[in-house]
């Protein structure tokens, strides 16, 4: 057999000093071939991100440090190297898409300049060279007007554009090996199925190995040669991709394949994995998965599972299947699927009306900063969201789907239409009773970390609100308030006491979710709130958000690019495509019989935890155009497979189809 490209040989890894170190990666082993997609499956703080970075020797410092065992690149031992030396690795053999754009771009560098830096350290091209190939890079990853995208700054993007800018800088130096963590987390399906298409084909080209860390069982399904899977620190499962979905062995990897929202589970809760991952700062005496495992037994508690051969290729670490232990019979704690009662607090009473929201932003140029043009990022969406009903908006990033909820709760003041919450005009209020009405509606934000106040424990971060909308008479009501919250999103409460640095990223988008619900608001708007959660974690918080609706009436506008979720979440769906809604209707008829082009295209796009599929992806020609200079017509025609003349004319005025409403000329009466 040929020398792998990567080679962790017992790799363990230590966070802090003394009796309360944390051993986040523990006698981990695994080989990855030049030309293979190596995906690494796992629960938030299961310990995957802190492999990647310790093969990159990019632990945190001082306190992290490999203990133990080895890491080669090539046949050579990356952790004998000196620190100049892994400067030349970084980068250019080994480069790493991070889980958090926002937190790994330098919000003072123009989005080319940091780019540019990869190319001048590792190829040594200046000048225009590099700004030509910084326009290629842009363009690949599909970030439309990358001329003018070049010269922004990350706060000037949205979430899935500062995440393409990562994989820019990642393929910029043209590696060996790409770690890919969550490389499609904030990404729309559409963007999402090109940048797979992208990662294949240089792969195909380059030979380039890929390390992709996800908790997307679809993506996994369409990419990976063959998937591992992490618990506390270690490795329990791994096999060929087709073996792994075809009969995976490990409790916990079918536990993660139940988990899987979808249409058919809309009126039960789904299947959730109890508990938490364990804390990684102690021994371990038996199997790590024992606490949360239906199958285990005494024997469990006490014997450290082997890494047992379950067939050619598979190896998995549970005692069930070491024939040399005489397991007792399956005495499996059968959970029955909970139907989720369907009444609603008022349903069917309007909540929330927008009416004909537009909102523009200046483009200032000159000495002057003259006005030159406007951004419509939203340009005239109309929606209503009954009391105890979700509507979901999806679309590309980039569309204007933030800006919408953004601007319903005034954080955007709205250039024109209406916003109407139980008759109330928000547009209208200002100052104090803007601020009362605030504890009627909250936002949980796309990206967790930046929305923390980093020198705040996360237990004063929950209680801000509170303490600001006057709810608690006493700091220890407040106190035993947020103890609750933090048991409710699936943490502890002893982890009110720290910082925000110190939590996974799916972890801190539980605490947001938390502190969103402190306030007992009606209306939540939920801006991506799943897209950092691994697939178990997710639907323990899209129980707690239907069980919630259930028992208090909330509302919530759920912004999303996750169809999955919208198929189990939402009452209704609303399209959105450069500013505008180009469907909207009841979610079973969106998602079955969609009308528009656009819809379908999204549709065909998601991807599906199935290897088998056979399903054909619609490429959209072009890039998405610019809000700052929409196409004259259906802003759809320069993509549309099905444009006519009409379209590139005028735009298309609202038809009804049943109860669906859809703006194309395709279904003019």
């Amino acid at each position: 057999m040929t020398q792998p490209l990567l080679k962790l040989d017992n790799l363990g890894v230590r966070l802090g000093r003394g009796k309360g170190a944390i051993r986040p990666v523990d006698g981990v082993s695994l080989e990855i071939q030049r030309g293979e997609t190596y995906s690494l499956l796992g629960e938030s703080g299961c310990g995957k991100s802190m492999t990647a970075l310790s093969i990159l020797r990019l632990l945190p410092q001082p306190i992290g440090q490999i203990t133990h065992g080895h890491v080669y690149l090539d046949g050579e031992d990356l952790t004998l190297l000196p620190e100049s030396e892994m400067r030349r690795i970084r980068g250019r053999r080994i480069s790493m898409i991070f889980q958090e754009p926002m937190t790994s771009l330098n919000p003072v560098l123009m989005i080319g300049d940091q780019i540019g830096e990869v190319l001048q350290q590792h190829h040594g091209m200046k000048g225009h060279a590099a700004q030509e190939r910084v326009l290629e890079l842009l363009d690949a990853v599909g970030i439309p007007d990358p001329r003018r995208r070049y010269r922004e700054y990350p706060h000037q993007l949205s979430g899935g554009m500062k995440q393409r800018v990562m994989i820019s800088i990642a393929l910029a130096g043209e590696p060996d090996l790409l770690i890919a963590d969550e490389p499609t987390t904030a990404l729309d399906v559409t963007i999402q199925a090109q940048v797979l298409e992208l990662l294949q084909k240089l792969q195909q080209d380059t030979g380039m190995a890929i390390l992709l860390i996800t908790h997307d069982l679809g993506i996994v399904a369409g990419m990976a040669d063959r998937v591992a899977v992490m618990y506390a620190g270690q490795l329990v499962e791994e096999a060929a991709r087709d073996r792994f979905f075809g009969a995976a062995s490990h409790p916990y990897s079918r536990k993660l394949f139940e988990s899987l929202p979808d249409v058919h589970k809309r009126e039960h809760e789904l299947d959730t994995i109890p508990g938490t991952v364990p804390p990684l700062d102690r021994d371990f005496d038996g199997c790590r998965f024992e606490e949360r495992c239906e199958f285990a037994w005494e024997y469990c508690r006490s014997h450290v599972p082997a890494w047992n051969a379950t067939s050619e290729g598979q190896h998995a670490r549970c005692h069930r299947l070491d024939k040399s232990i005489p397991a007792p019979a399956a005495a499996v704690n059968e959970q029955q699927a909970t139907a989720i009662s369907s009444s609603h607090l008022s349903r069917g009473k309007e909540l929330l009306t927008v009416s004909g929201l537009k909102v523009h932003f200046p483009i200032h140029k000159g000495v002057f900063k003259r006005t030159a043009g406007y951004v419509y990022a939203v340009d005239g969406v109309s929606l209503a969201i009954p009391q105890g009903c979700t509507q979901a908006l999806v679309g590309e990033s980039g569309c204007g789907k933030t800006t919408v909820g953004k601007a319903i709760l005034q954080l955007i003041k709205p250039t024109d239409g209406s916003v109407q919450f139980e008759a109330v005009e928000l547009t209208k209020l200002k100052g104090e009773a803007l601020r009362k009405k605030r504890s009627d509606f909250q936002f949980i934000f796309q990206d967790p970390f930046s929305s923390m106040n980093p020198r705040m424990m996360v237990g004063d971060i929950v209680e801000e609100g509170m303490i600001a909308q006057g709810i608690g008479k006493t700091r220890q009501q407040r106190r035993a308030r947020v103890n609750e919250l933090f048991e409710q999103v699936g943490l502890s409460a002893d982890q009110t006491q720290r910082y925000p640095h110190e939590f996974s990223g799916g972890q801190r988008q539980r605490i947001c979710i938390a502190r969103a619900l402190a306030v007992d608001p009606r209306l939540v708007i939920c801006d991506e709130p799943t897209s950092a959660l691994d697939v178990s974690v997710q639907a323990q918080i899209l129980n707690l958000l239907k069980e919630l609706q259930n028992r208090l009436g909330l509302s919530y506008l759920f912004i999303t690019h996750n169809l999955s979720v919208v198929s189990y979440l939402a009452d209704r769906v609303a399209v959105m495509y450069l500013g505008r809604i180009v469907e909207e209707g009841p979610v079973a008829d969106v998602l079955e019989r969609p009308l528009h082009p656009y819809t379908e295209a999204l549709l065909s796009a998601v991807p599906v935890a199935d290897t088998q599929s056979k399903r054909e992806i619609i490429r959209l020609e072009g890039d998405i155009p610019s809000p700052a200079q929409p196409p004259t017509g259906c802003h759809f025609h320069p993509r549309c497979p099905k444009a006519m003349d009409i379209c590139r004319d005028s735009y298309p005025p609202e038809t009804a189809a049943g109860d669906q409403t859809v703006r194309c000329f395709l279904h003019q009466q």
